[in-house]
Order: C-alpha cells, then structure tokens, then sequence
C-alpha cells in the first residue's frame, strides 16, 4: 500500500503540471490578442482552451489530473474596419482573434490560485514527511 503522504505530495504534483499548461495556453492567448492573419481575408489567430480529466493511477491508488487535450475555440472571430492593415479584406475589414483579454485574465487568475493551492499541500506533504523522518530517527 502507497504511503498517503507521498499519494497526496503526486495528486498535488499532477494538479501543478495541469495549471502550468493551463497558464501557458492562457498566456499564449494574451499574447496573440491582435495577431490578425499575414494575408488578406486570412483567418488570425484562434484562442486555445485546455480541457482536462480524472486520471487513476493504479499504483497509487488515486486519482491524477491530467491534460485531456489543448483544443481551439469555435467562437467567430471579429471583424475590424482597418483598410490600412495587411491581413484586410477587399471591404477594409480585418479578422480579429476570437480572444477577450478579460476572460484570459479571469483564467489566469483562477489557473494561479489552483497552482497555489496544489503548492500549499506539497508543501505541507513535504513538511509531514520530514517531521515523520526526524521522528523515527530520534526514536
């Protein structure tokens, strides 16, 4: 039988590397906001979404998340006026990216306060463990 300290400091663990990715695509989003398509009437950048699932490890006994899958989202892009731009249309009108930056920083701060939490218990495994070792070595 797996020790729960150790279980708990791998679930805490795949929670960590699920909100990395979470934050990187979310990060990816922000920076391609404008990113309009390198042609006329191309299509621009298409915000990414981060799907995730329960995945159990049998040796552990528990249940991990895991990525499930980066997907693209089928929101319609917007259209811009800006004959100016290289990416416009015959009518002056731009694609713009499907992105809204205050969604984005909604996630990223939901993403940031889900990657302390799963911090703050492997931190707490770890502290358990340590107290565990120092007991058994002055027993």
């Amino acid at each position: 039988m797996p020790d729960p300290l150790q279980t708990a400091l791998h679930i805490a663990a795949s929670g960590l590397q699920a909100q990395s990715m979470r934050l990187r695509v979310v990060s990816e989003n922000i920076a391609n906001a404008q990113s309009t398509g390198a042609t006329p009437g191309a299509a621009p950048y298409a915000r990414q979404t981060v799907s995730f699932e329960s995945e159990m490890d049998r040796t552990l006994g528990a249940n991990l998340v895991e990525v499930k899958s980066i997907g693209v989202d089928s929101t319609p892009f917007k259209l811009e006026r800006d004959p100016g731009n290289p990416a416009a249309d015959e009518n002056g009108m731009v694609k713009m990216p499907n992105v809204d930056v205050l969604v984005e920083l909604a996630d990223m701060r939901e993403a940031n306060r889900s990657y302390e939490a799963n911090l703050q218990v492997a931190k707490q495994s770890a502290d358990m463990l340590n107290t565990a070792v120092s007991l058994m070595k002055d027993a």
